[in-house]
């Protein structure tokens, strides 16, 4: 099996003058469920090379076990350092995409024409596509093949309103991962604040907040063994 990791390039926090990127335990405790169950991973981004990390996420202290096997790993760092250019990866050569979250994509990835019309093609071709906690925001522009929201009807989380208050973000975001997945005609819903909630809806897979990650691939997982 192979699966796309689809990195953010954006490291500005709005206006901020503060960084911001992907964070490392979206990336990380997904790769450690995919690399245990044989998985062949491919990490991708719209600039390519190395993707920003949110500082936030990068402190040793608060790894988990999943974060700190993935920082032991020469060949993850390797793969991190010189991810593909998204533009350039031919996603009929996966199984399915993952897309970790971060602040980041809320600028580019959700706007990103290549990567709009990668998640489309990836499942009208029958394919999973799993997002997690503000990944699933990359959703907004993203159609069916009759030209409604991808979300529409479907059950969805992401990142929640509150959880966004609590980090002190809700005016800095170009937009809440909440109120857009709703806007869309999504059937948004969420577990506890900072708790693991994963809901599937048919092809689509999405994971509230950066503790969910581990199990938003795994949802991926189940996905591809019943269609394997």
């Amino acid at each position: 099996m192979k699966v796309l990791m689809v990195l953010t390039s954006h490291d500005q926090l709005g206006d901020t003058g503060e960084k911001t990127g992907f964070w490392l335990e979206e990336l990380a405790a997904p790769y450690v469920v995919f690399q245990d169950a044989g998985v062949d991973i491919t990490l991708a981004s719209p600039k390519g090379g190395q993707p920003p990390l949110d500082p936030k996420s990068d402190d040793p202290a608060a790894d988990t076990q999943e974060v700190k096997r993935f920082r032991a790993d020469p060949e993850a760092i390797k793969a991190l350092a010189s991810t593909h250019v998204l533009a350039d990866v031919d996603i009929d050569d996966f199984d399915a995409v993952f897309y970790p979250g971060g602040h980041g994509p809320l600028w580019d990835l959700a706007e990103d024409k290549t990567s709009i019309a990668l998640i489309e093609r990836t499942l009208q071709a029958g394919r999973p596509a799993a997002l997690v906690c503000h990944a699933p925001g990359v959703l907004r522009h993203v159609k069916d093949a009759d030209g409604a929201p991808i979300v529409k009807g479907r059950k969805v989380t992401g990142f929640s309103n509150s959880e966004e208050e609590a980090v002190g973000l809700t005016d800095v975001v170009p937009f809440l991962v909440e109120d857009v997945l709703k806007s869309q005609g999504g059937d948004y819903s969420k577990g506890a604040d900072w708790s693991s909630y994963v809901l599937a809806d048919g092809l689509l897979i999405t994971g509230q907040n950066p503790g969910s990650s581990a199990e938003t691939a795994k949802a991926l997982l189940k996905q591809l063994n019943q269609k394997g």
